[in-house]
């Protein structure tokens, strides 16, 4: 708090603000200072309000050792002064007898008796106050609950009775009833008597999230995976980082490990490690701690004790050390509550939660399903000891690595892996073998090998490096062909390195192409002895190239070149019977046809090809030839065909040890080919298969737009919470939280994650996430659109959510956008916006400043006019008619609604052949017939005006219009 209040009325300013923050230590401490502030103010009142603030810091705060001192003094001023205290301030300081109870109880330190002391103060304080005792007996009843003691009866003593004023609220007490049956074993019951509050009917400040966590086993035990699956996600999202809901967090974790998602367990512990420090309450902390057991224990017994963990700070944790340090804490709260009560109760259900066995092998929580390999951290490439198939002898293992990467055989990197281990291994002995070579090639082998790798995941300039430090140990080997080889690939890697700060990129790029294959016809001229697969491979080099720079340029002089160089491979290849160059040219041509606009062609190569394979092979070029084709089917809108040939594509691809298929792309192409088959949750999962996959192998810019389109995609379909779900656990990938993933991607991700916040009607959350981005994109000056559309939505939330005076305010950011690049829809329509729903809110207490905002829009009207601009599917002054028709109407104006529906009638003209702009005019007609019939109370000329279009729209074929104007014009005959 920057300075203190010097005022009463500057102090209730402060509590106000302060209201608005999230539960947690700002929110405190900023409650403290008020409270220390309200001291100096004579007014009871003011430290009332500033006490009632801190006491509810302090509760939902998760610091129960604090709120019951809070209250005695509230409890003092009352005594001191009863009559300051109005109607609803005593019931508010009354309410809290119950606060005070629920914290003393978290407290194992607090005694029995003085719990029960406390109880009897509270009884005797209500009947002395004239209030009802159901709220007592309910706190007798949690007592009971909380000792294992006497519950049934406490139960029928509180439950039997009629709810009172200060009873709790609806939602908390239905929790409680169905808590005392899922204690007694009686899942169905709890789960009938929750219902009304997990369907969001009943609600308050920690309901539905506090039943749907206790509710989410009880669910997959009656069999309702896929309820319980939903709930997970809403009720998760609720409590997440929340000290003050610690348990519900718990018991989420819980629900993850029980369920086959301890990957996602994890994730989630990871994100709450705040709650080992900020959870203050120890009844909390117990059950909290009980999860997080729980999810480690399974974690543990998979084999998985060594991946690193979240736990407490200022260490790193393994699975393993943190369950041992979980278990040694929670027990020894279990253990202090039970000695205070004299029970055995929370040992008895701490035990029987750390016990209880699976409920289903794996149920998919979220869009993002990962294994606990997944999350495991990359091992480095090793072969076993003793790999199965591959011979003992090492001279043979070195002699078939080369025979199998002269093939090209996939077989070929289990062979490199295993010599890599043998070579780096110390003590290594280099065979005296002539067949074999010196060590001086065998090291260059495997520099070649794993630069091809390197090349395969776009790592262009450790490939480029890695080559020419193989090709001088060749040289140095006396080995000419393998040293051309390992140059010609060092030109083919710098030459895809992306230029940097080009004026024209794929200017430089293709220069660097074109250059690069005169360097390679170079080297396979100047190189005298080639064995016929080392000039096969050049040549292939050199029709890569032609096709890369056919690729980056489009030129369609570049065709014929690429054509030649596919040619003269297949000949050679042809001639000395190499079948994997042979495939690869036939590959080339086809893909030569696809980039030159003849894709049928191309598809039909693909064909001859595949019949080629079946018969001479080689088998694992099959894979890539069915991905190439289904990919090549999709450019020509045949999605059933795309579908089989990628699928047949992963199928095969899994037969073989190296990536054939290139799996990654193959499963976003069949997203492509589900979304075009309208099988959007089938799309759904090729499309995280594919970015799970890049994430593995590196490639964490193509993995996270994978997964951004599968967000945005879910947002479409309605599924918004599993679209939270995902982003957030991208959101806390280590990358992004460091800042290292690229800004604008990150960026779109919130703004997915906003829209769906917003979908899901919490606006405050969506509020905050969209005015954070709406600041970060204005600096953006090399986007500016992106800003405007992103200030657009932001300032249309804001004046959803009442704060109109800053939506202008960011709208304003769209005016400014608009004034260097004009943006005349959005800058109208963000206006119009903000008027409409303006009046909604305030009815003709806003109309003056929604008419000055639909002036302003107006204007932009008229500009857009005169720089001969139209709206996408209307002009900007019908759009402005027919939204100023509806300010009107919601100001209570309805002769000038009536008017200005009329001109948006008029100007749209006659509905016309298309079915969208006949819409657009029948929902104008209808709503100026509910003007003029039912707000004028003028039903028969409205009747006739709706009749008329009746007619008209059914005279054009526009059925579907035209029944939708017919209930209305029922209606208006019956009024007349």
């Amino acid at each position: 708090m920057p300075t203190a209040p010097q005022t009463t009325d500057e102090l209730f300013q402060a509590l106000r603000e302060n209201r608005e923050r999230p539960y947690g230590r700002t929110r405190t401490v900023t409650a403290e200072e008020l409270a220390e502030a309200a001291e100096q103010f004579a007014e009871p009142l003011a430290l009332f309000r500033a006490l009632m603030e801190l006491q509810e810091a302090y509760t939902y705060g998760s610091e129960p050792r604090k709120s019951p001192v809070v209250f005695a003094r509230l409890l003092g001023l009352y005594d001191e002064q009863p009559d300051v205290f109005d109607d609803r301030m005593r019931h508010v300081l009354f309410w809290r007898f119950k606060w005070v109870a629920n914290a003393l109880r978290a407290l194992p330190e607090i005694p029995l008796a003085s719990l029960r002391q406390w109880l009897t103060e509270m009884r005797d304080r209500y009947e002395k106050a004239g209030f009802g005792l159901q709220p007592y007996y309910g706190q007798r009843y949690q007592l009971a609950a909380h000792t294992g003691e006497e519950t049934g009866l406490a139960y029928e003593l509180w439950a039997a009775r009629a709810r009172e004023p200060l009873s709790d609220c609806e939602a908390c007490e239905i929790c409680e009833r169905a808590l005392y049956h899922l204690e007694s074993g009686d899942d169905e019951r709890a789960l009938s008597i929750w219902e009304s509050v997990l369907e969001g009917k009943e609600s308050c400040q920690e309901e539905p999230a506090r039943s749907i966590s206790y509710a989410l086993l009880p669910l997959l035990r009656t069999g309702q995976a896929d309820r319980a699956r939903t709930l997970h996600l809403a009720g998760y999202r609720a409590c997440r980082r929340n000290p003050s809901m610690s348990r519900e967090v718990g018991r989420h974790l819980e629900f993850c490990a029980l369920t086959g998602n301890e990957a996602r367990g994890l994730e989630l512990l990871a994100e709450n490690r705040n709650l080992f420090e900020e959870a203050d309450s120890p009844l909390d902390l117990y059950d909290f701690l009980t999860g997080v057991e729980v999810l480690l224990r399974r974690v543990e017994l998979l084999g998985h004790g060594e991946l690193p963990a979240a736990g407490y700070p200022g260490r790193s944790w393994t699975v393993a050390a943190l369950r041992a340090e979980v278990r040694g804490r929670a027990d020894d709260l279990a253990a202090r509550f039970d000695d205070r009560n004299g029970t055995s109760a929370h040992t008895d259900r701490r035990r029987a939660r750390l016990e209880r066995a699976p409920l289903v092998d794996a149920l998919e929580l979220t869009l993002r399903a990962r294994a606990l390999d997944d999350v495991a951290p990359a091992a480095p490439v090793t072969a076993p000891a003793t790999p199965a198939g591959l011979p003992d002898s090492l001279p043979e293992l070195v002699l078939r690595a080369r025979e199998l990467d002269t093939q090209g055989h996939p077989d070929a990197l289990t062979y490199w892996v295993r010599l890599r281990t043998l070579v780096a291994a110390p003590g290594y002995v280099h065979p005296d073998d002539p067949a074999v070579g010196p060590l001086v090639r065998l090291r260059a082998d495997l520099l070649a090998d794993e630069a091809d790798r390197a090349a395969a995941k776009d790592r262009y300039t450790d490939a480029a490096d890695l080559q020419d430090e193989a090709a001088a140990l060749y040289d140095e080997a006396g080995e000419p062909g393998d040293a051309a080889l390992s140059r010609a690939s060092a030109l083919l890697a710098r030459a895809q390195i992306p230029p940097r700060d080009a004026a024209d990129p794929a200017g430089e790029r293709t220069a660097a192409l074109t250059a690069a294959h005169a360097g390679v016809v170079r080297l396979h001229e100047e190189t005298d002895g080639l064995a016929p697969y080392q000039e096969a491979r050049l040549l292939r080099l050199r029709a890569t190239l032609l096709g890369l720079r056919l690729q980056t340029s489009g030129d369609e002089e570049h065709v014929a070149p690429l054509f030649a160089e596919a040619d003269l491979l297949y000949a050679f290849a042809d001639r000395h019977d190499i079948a994997g160059q042979r495939s690869g040219a036939l590959l080339l041509r086809a893909s030569t046809h696809a980039l030159a606009g003849d894709v049928p062609t191309a598809v039909t190569g693909i064909d001859t090809l595949l019949e080629r394979l079946g018969k001479e092979g080689p088998a694992w070029h099959v894979p890539r030839a069915l991905a190439l084709r289904g990919r090549f089917q999709l450019g020509l809108h045949d999605a059933e065909a795309a579908h089989e040939s990628l699928a047949e594509a992963l199928r095969l691809g899994a037969e073989w040890p190296a990536d054939t298929a290139h799996t990654i792309r193959v499963h976003a192409d069949l997203a492509q080919a589900c979304l075009h088959l309208g099988r959007p949750g089938e799309a759904l999962r090729h499309l995280t298969r594919s970015a799970e996959l890049g994430l593995r192998d590196g490639d964490r810019t193509d993995a996270f737009c994978a997964y951004m389109e599968a967000a945005r995609i879910s947002l479409q379909l309605g599924r918004a919470e599993d679209c939270v779900s995902l982003v957030d656990s991208l959101l806390a990938e280590p990358d992004v939280a460091a800042g290292e993933m690229n800004d604008r991607i990150v960026a779109q991700l919130r703004l997915t994650r906003a829209r769906a916040l917003h979908a899901l009607d919490d606006l405050k959350a969506a509020t905050v996430e969209y005015v954070a981005l709406a600041a970060e994109s204005a600096g953006w000056e090399d986007d500016e659109r992106a800003h405007a559309m992103i200030a657009a939505e932001t300032a249309v939330l804001l004046a959803e959510a009442g704060e109109f005076g800053h939506a202008r305010e960011v709208a304003e950011q769209v005016r400014a956008v608009h004034a260097r690049s004009p943006r005349y829809d959005q800058l109208s329509g963000v206006l119009r916006e903000i008027a409409l729903l303006q009046v909604k809110r305030e009815g003709a207490d806003g109309l003056d400043d929604a008419l000055a905002l639909l002036a302003d829009a107006g204007r932009i009207a008229e500009e857009a006019a005169a720089a001969g601009h139209r709206g996408r599917l209307r002009s900007l002054e019908t759009a402005l008619a027919y939204e100023s028709g509806q300010v009107y109407a919601y100001a209570g104006d309805n002769d000038s609604a009536l008017a200005s529906l009329e001109k948006a009638v008029a100007l749209l003209g006659d509905p016309g052949e298309d079915a969208e702009h006949a819409a657009e005019w029948a929902e104008c007609v209808r709503l100026a017939g509910v003007v003029e019939g039912i707000f004028l109370e003028r039903p028969a000329p409205a009747r006739t005006r709706l009749e008329a279009a009746v007619t008209r729209l059914t005279a054009l074929g526009h059925t579907e219009q035209a029944e939708e104007l017919a209930p209305l014009v029922t209606r208006l005959r019956d009024e007349e």
